[in-house]
């Protein structure tokens, strides 16, 4: 079972990019559940959604408190919850930023990792040069494909066509590529 832990806050599509997570893995024929976990429902605060996918039915019910991914949509909250907890050292980290690890305070944590599976994507930037808004969910599923393998990018695109009209679906499926082209640019740079 591949299980993935999503961060960010409430406005950004921390649900949903879970949900289009899950919705890809199903378009694979894998089986997939998605749910979120709220503290304060309201804009800004803080929101973890889960994502777990797999051959056999999934039958666990609770968070996801050993991830094998963490999709970290606003690195604002990187020093003020503690979002690593349970993540194993060869877990994927991906974090929505134009800054590095080393940057973000993170670079002797980051150590303990494999270095190709940590990477940073400025999905925020992408949302707002493909949609005009700062909704980076998309665009890091698009990278999250691209950094983990565990599920591929087509699928990604096709819950996004699923989940939005025409228009909003281009404009995402525009960020997912982008981002998933820098991811990939990024990963062969470090496995050279």
């Amino acid at each position: 079972m591949f299980q993935v832990r999503i961060h960010g806050r409430g406005g950004q599509g921390v649900v949903s990019g879970a949900e289009m997570l899950s919705l890809a893995a199903f378009f694979e024929g894998r089986h997939a559940q998605a749910f979120p976990s709220f503290g304060s429902e309201r804009m800004g605060a803080p929101v973890v959604a889960f994502c777990r996918i797999d051959e056999r039915a999934i039958r666990l019910r609770e968070p996801v408190m050993e991830p094998d991914a963490l999709i970290i949509q606003d690195p604002t909250l990187l020093h003020q919850v503690d979002l690593f907890n349970g993540l194993h050292a060869e877990g994927y980290i991906l974090i929505n930023s134009t800054r590095s690890f080393d940057e973000l305070g993170l670079g002797e944590f980051a150590r303990d990792f494999h270095h190709f599976h940590l990477c940073t994507v400025p999905a925020t930037e992408l949302a707002l040069k493909h949609l005009g808004r700062p909704l980076p969910n998309v665009a890091l599923l698009g990278g999250f494909a691209a950094i983990s393998g565990a599920i591929k990018l087509e699928s990604v695109l096709q819950a996004v066509r699923d989940r939005f009209e025409s228009k909003l679906a281009r404009a995402n499926i525009g960020a997912a590529i982008e981002a998933y082209e820098i991811v990939a640019r990024e990963k062969a740079a470090l496995d050279a």
